[in-house]
């Protein structure tokens, strides 16, 4: 879940058995892969643009993101019908195609560090919660942070990814009763007249909170390394723009209507992640445990990727004593270098932003878009040409203003 979900192919547990995938199978895979513990960042998000721009920028950037994975399909098809193989291309495949071996690099190396920012988020998460769990006895964000990688590095060693694999649908199922919950205490203020429309931003007066908001937003629909992964896993690949359009629609629509019912609910007051918001009573103290629990067992599955990457270069033969040392000392040196970044981030949503302007637009519009471009040149139509240019001139630009506006901050 680098933002929105995992964004590597052994963070979805059911592609793992699912060649072939059903319509079913295939839903859940997206829905595990996009949504998560971004969302609950949405209601800051809303806070900071105001209710209404908010509500349309998740919108718009639920459509571009859906419309860019379905550039990427499209590339992978039109090599696959040149070359006539059944080999499937990834994401660093297309970067090659396109760009040629720097083109890999710049790919992959994008995802690396996306794959980085969202291990970042998550241990920021989980520290701002079980701070606030232990408020006023001492026990700081980084504290926090730090008394959870003895425990991760342990996990880091668990060779097969199956056995952690449930927690990550635990995660998603606590995410979607974080949801719940938040939503029926805005309903329950909303009934006690606690909040009037009158106080709440409509459109802000600060230009810099459009594109934080918007940072947010794509960390939120951030899947793409999925995207390949998710449709060749699909038995009918027919269905999948059809299937993907259904999952964005519901997804969007959801990310919209939760981001308001909470700046609604506590307005000024909204925290940078929703559930620092809630009452403290058992049901929001369990939803912040179930959440924090989930993500500290799939935290090493969003590790899989780091780890595949740095000893694939470490090593050639990990069957040794002396290759399998490596291993546990890269992957122990991995956990304490991120844990390390996470103690200096400020916030979940200020650093949300951060990742989701950089590195998750480069990956979500301004990389699809190219490669669009590059594979199919003169062929396309004046309309598409000039979308595609669009969203590769609008990516570029959000990512340079969008990563000024978050590091100089608000």
């Amino acid at each position: 879940m680098a933002g929105g979900g995992q964004s590597a192919a052994a963070g979805v547990p059911l592609l793992e058995k699912s060649a072939g995938a059903s319509r079913t199978q295939t839903l859940g895979n997206i829905i595990v892969s996009v949504v998560g513990t971004g969302v609950l960042g949405l209601p800051f998000a809303l806070r900071i643009a105001g209710w209404l721009t908010g509500s349309v920028g998740v919108i718009v950037t639920g459509l571009c993101t859906y419309y860019c994975m379905l550039l990427l399909v499209q590339c992978r098809e039109k090599l696959a019908s040149e070359e006539d193989s059944m080999v499937k291309k990834s994401y660093g495949d297309l970067g090659y195609e396109c760009m040629g071996r720097n083109g890999r690099y710049l790919t992959e190396s994008l995802i690396l560090i996306a794959q980085c920012g969202g291990s970042v988020a998550y241990l920021v998460f989980i520290g701002q919660n079980v701070s606030s769990m232990f408020n006023g006895r001492g026990l700081s964000v980084a504290s926090c942070i730090f008394l959870l990688v003895p425990v991760e590095i342990g996990l880091s060693w668990i060779g097969s990814l199956s056995a952690l694999a449930p927690f990550s649908i635990f995660a998603a199922i606590c995410n979607l009763l974080a949801m719940a919950i938040v939503v029926k205490e805005d309903i329950q203020q909303a009934v006690d007249g606690e909040f009037s429309f009158r106080d709440r931003t409509a459109i802000t007066s600060n230009i810099g909170g459009l594109p934080f908001a918007g940072g947010v937003a794509v960390f939120c629909f951030e899947g793409f390394g999925m995207t390949l992964a998710l449709e060749a896993s699909m038995k009918d690949k027919t269905q999948f723009p059809r299937l993907l359009a259904q999952a964005f629609t519901g997804i969007s629509v959801v990310y919209a209507l939760f981001g308001f019912f909470g700046y609604m609910a506590y307005g000024d007051q909204t925290r940078d992640i929703i559930t620092l918001n809630l009452p403290r009573n058992w049901s929001s103290i369990a939803v912040q445990i179930g959440l924090c629990l989930g993500l500290v067992f799939t935290f090493p599955i969003m590790l899989h990727p780091i780890h595949e990457i740095i000893e694939g270069n470490l090593t050639k033969d990990s069957t040794t004593r002396m290759g399998k040392l490596g291993v546990y000392v890269s992957r122990a040196m991995v956990v304490m270098v991120l844990a390390v970044l996470a103690s200096y981030v400020p916030g979940f949503a200020v650093f949300a932003s951060l990742v989701g302007s950089t590195v998750c637009a480069l990956i979500s519009f301004v990389l699809p878009a190219t490669f669009h471009l590059t594979l199919f040149g003169s062929s396309l139509q004046f309309w598409q040409k000039t979308l595609d240019f669009f969203i590769l001139l609008c990516g570029l630009l959000f990512a340079v203003y969008g990563t000024y506006n978050a590091i100089v901050g608000l």
